[in-house]
Parts: structure tokens; sequence; C-alpha cells
């Protein structure tokens, strides 16, 4: 299962007033353009696949201003249609051509979504469950008037949902349910879900977030310029140190950063023995006080043995997210007199990137030698020192 995203941001926006300072989407809010924000959670959430983001066709300066250093190489640009509906269904077309099995549609104005709401969305169709809504349920009292302006009814609120984004789907069916409304020139629909539910598909709720809010108006990009802004007042920056070595013995190579190297050693260890990753598995660990890799693969446990370390780092970019980390940046060094390191770093690094869900340019590998001198200097084993810079939820203020 690959999970791909639609960033709808297509829309004019024209309820937030003052049509003179552009989309909604474009407009900053700490400090920020409101779609970088939107973008920097799904680029930073480990199951995402490729993106789509369906942009207006005059709007193509202003995406690339607000994107500028969160460009990554699976986000694709389509240009929407006229409506919502015309725009998601553009948007499906282009992600259907990549590797996705299944899609998040999101609106770009919501840029409060949270990792915790994507994982609940992503374990809904780890059970099997192919079209999932994210709602939260209705708490206010609801009234019905008529033209008149007078109250005719009270709406029993019990079973009702406020809707959000990302509405997700079997990227197939959902494809299939806009192409269906396509032919039949029904653009009626408020949003995908209401699409599935006249295609016949079944839609399961999820719990959403009342974070989550759509920017609509100037007062709800105020709000959230207030918040953002409160919140960076101090960010809760927080950098973690790792430390591992194995011994050299001899063999027939040595795994680094998840990369085999032919070599005429091979490094003694539990698992694969990489100690880039076990380094790093630490770094991160250190980052929310979750002990280091020995409290949770301890050497002792043979089910570990032979193990791929990328299952350790994995598990700790998991602990990070789930106490609220955003990772952003991985930098290991690696100590060793052979074999070399240089030809191999790009595909090291890209194995970083990809485990930790974050873009390349936030993984670094560099590499030096022992100048001959101490355990190292005489090939008996290799070290590496690991660097992780996560971002917490809320400041220190």
């Amino acid at each position: 299962m690959t999970i791909g995203i639609v960033i709808v941001a297509a829309g004019r926006g024209e309820r937030v007033g003052s049509p003179d300072e552009g989309p909604k989407q474009y407009r900053p809010i700490g400090g920020r353009p409101v779609i970088a924000h939107t973008l920097n959670i799904f680029l930073s959430w480990q199951r995402r696949g490729p993106i789509v983001v369906v942009i207006h066709p005059d709007d193509a300066e202003l995406y690339a201003a607000a994107t500028v250093g969160l460009a990554a190489s699976d986000i694709t640009l389509a240009f929407g249609g006229d409506t919502r509906q015309r725009s998601v269904y553009e948007g499906l077309k282009a992600l259907s051509a990549t590797e996705a099995t299944h899609v998040m549609i999101h609106d770009a104005a919501r840029p409060f979504v949270d990792h915790a709401m994507l994982d609940r969305i992503a374990e809904a169709f780890d059970n099997g469950v192919d079209a999932v809504l994210p709602a939260v349920a209705v708490t206010d009292t609801l009234k019905r008037s008529g033209s008149d302006g007078l109250v005719h009814e009270t709406v029993p609120r019990s079973g009702l949902y406020a809707a959000q984004t990302p509405q997700s789907f079997l990227l197939s069916e959902i494809r299939s349910a806009h192409e269906k409304a396509a032919a039949l020139r029904r653009d009626d629909f408020t949003d995908d879900a209401a699409i599935a539910e006249w295609s016949g598909l079944s839609v399961s709720i999820v719990e959403g977030s009342v974070d989550n809010i759509k920017l609509t108006v100037k007062r709800d990009m105020t709000m959230a310029d207030e918040r953002l802004t409160a919140n960076a007042l101090l960010p809760d920056v927080r950098t973690g140190n790792g430390y591992d070595v194995h011994q050299l013995v001899p063999g027939d190579g040595v795994t680094l950063c998840g990369v085999f190297i032919p070599h005429d050693q091979k490094l003694s260890g539990h698992s694969d023995a990489d100690v880039a990753l076990h380094a790093l598995t630490d770094a991160l660990l250190a980052t929310c006080g979750a002990g280091d890799i020995g409290d949770h693969f301890p050497p002792s446990d043979m089910q570990w043995k032979g193990t791929p370390s990328k299952i350790f780092l994995d598990h700790a970019a998991k602990i990070v997210r789930e106490k609220g980390g955003t990772i952003m940046n991985a930098d290991v060094s690696l100590i060793a007199e052979a074999p070399k390191v240089g030809p191999h770093r790009d595909k090291m690094r890209e194995n970083m990137a990809a485990i930790l869900g974050i873009s390349l340019d936030r993984c670094s590998v560099k590499a030096t030698t022992n100048e001959t001198i101490g355990f190292v200097g005489r090939r008996e084993g290799i070290a590496a020192i690991a660097t992780a810079t996560v971002v917490y939820r809320g400041s220190q203020a």
C-alpha cells in the first residue's frame, strides 16, 4: 500500500477578503505561507507517498515562492479547474500516474492537520477500509430556520459530524466516482466523501481534530497567525547525539546507513551491525528522553539477530512523532580507515530520508579516517557519531 497525497490549492479564497493580497493559501501566517505549513506536515509524515499539488494556472510563481526550501522530487504540480471538484479530479488523474494505491485529499487551507490524524486514517486503511472521513462530532445545538428568519425546529445532534480533510480513499475507486460524476455533469457535491457516498462506497469515520480548522474568513487568518506567532516565540528545538562502534572481523563487506559495501572485513554485531543507523537511533531517542537502542532492542533478545537496522531507526522516529516531534535534520559522521564511503554517500542519505520521512537536503553523511591512530586506525573497528534535530509542538516560553 502506498498512500499518495493530493493537496487542493487552486481556489481563489474570496471570502477571506482583501483580494489584492492574493489567494489565502499563499498569504503568510506565523511568518510562512499557509500552503508551506500544510505541505510540511505531509512531507514529514513517514507513511506518505508521492504528493500532487493542484494549483490555479495563474499561481505558478506564487507557488514557487511559497514553497522555497520544501521542494521534493516526488511532488507533482497539476492545474485545477473552475470548481474544487474539478480540481480534485485533475489531482487524482495526476496521482494515478504514480505508484500510489490510496489517496488522501486535503485542503491547502487546513494547515493544522497533524500526524496523529494521518496515522488514524492509515490504520483504517491497514484494517481494510477503502474510504475514510476524519470528522468531529457536533457539540453545538443545531436549529433549522426558514426564509422568514424564525426557528422552525431544533435538530437532534446525535450522530451528526462536521467533516474535515484529508478525506481518504482507495485511489481507483474515488477516481472512478469522480469520472462518473464528470460524465453525468454532476458538479454539485460539497466534498469527496459525498461523491463516494453517491457512487455507492461505504465511508468510515475516524476521529478528526478540533484544531484542524479550514481558514475561510479574515478572522481565521488572524487567529492562525496569532497561534503560530505565539508558538514561535521560543520554539521547542531539541538536539540529540548518538555514538556507536562495532568491531571489524574477516568477512565480505559492511553495511552502513543501510548500504552494503563489499570489503574484506565485516562488522560484528547482533543485528546487521550498522553503526551509522545505531548511532542515529540513539540520537533521535535522546531528543525525547526515550533511553537508548539497547532499551528497546536488547542484544540478548534473539529475535533481533541479523535484523536490518532500519527497523531500529524507524521505531525511534515513530516514538519521536508520537511525542509531538518533527524531525528536522539528521547528520552522521563515520570514522573508518576503509572502505571508502564517498561513492555510496548519496544512497546512504536517500535511505535516511526515506526512513525518517524528511527531504534529502536534511540528511547528511560524512566520513573521515583516524589517521592510523587507535583501534580505528588499526582497522579493528568502525565508529559513528550522529546528531539529530527535532522540533516539538508547543514552546518553552
